[in-house]
């Protein structure tokens, strides 16, 4: 990939960044896409995109197994409760993979999240 430049490098930063508030990367997705000259803004909130989808699939999973397992008296109250501190232990994991990808594109380099589903290519 040639030169980035530090406005492509920012807005990179920003779709990343904005995946803390879930719609973030489809709003900067949606903005670039069709436009070639910023192909390092497109790819980053596509990944960035991909990596929210991928979490809410796994937060509505983990919410229906939970309830679930919620009406199974005292054995699934407590797997229950274990699946729901697994999926917290997911959300920091989350936090940090953003950040780390946020510092990725800022630096003008790819980040590609390790457990995100390529939904949108």
């Amino acid at each position: 990939m040639s030169e980035v430049s530090q406005d492509d490098k920012t807005m990179g930063l920003v779709a990343h960044l904005s995946a803390l508030v879930t719609i973030g990367p489809l709003i900067m997705w949606l903005i670039h896409k069709d436009k070639p000259e910023r192909a390092f803004v497109t790819e980053h909130s596509k990944e960035a995109l991909n990596f929210v989808i991928t979490l809410w699939i796994i937060m509505i999973g983990v919410f229906i197994i939970s309830a679930i397992l919620g009406f199974i008296p005292v054995l699934g109250w407590i797997a229950a409760i274990l699946i729901w501190l697994a999926m917290m232990a997911v959300g920091i994991a989350a936090f940090v993979f953003i950040i780390l990808a946020a510092i990725a594109a800022n630096k003008g380099n790819e980040y590609r999240y390790p457990f995100a589903l390529r939904l949108i290519a």
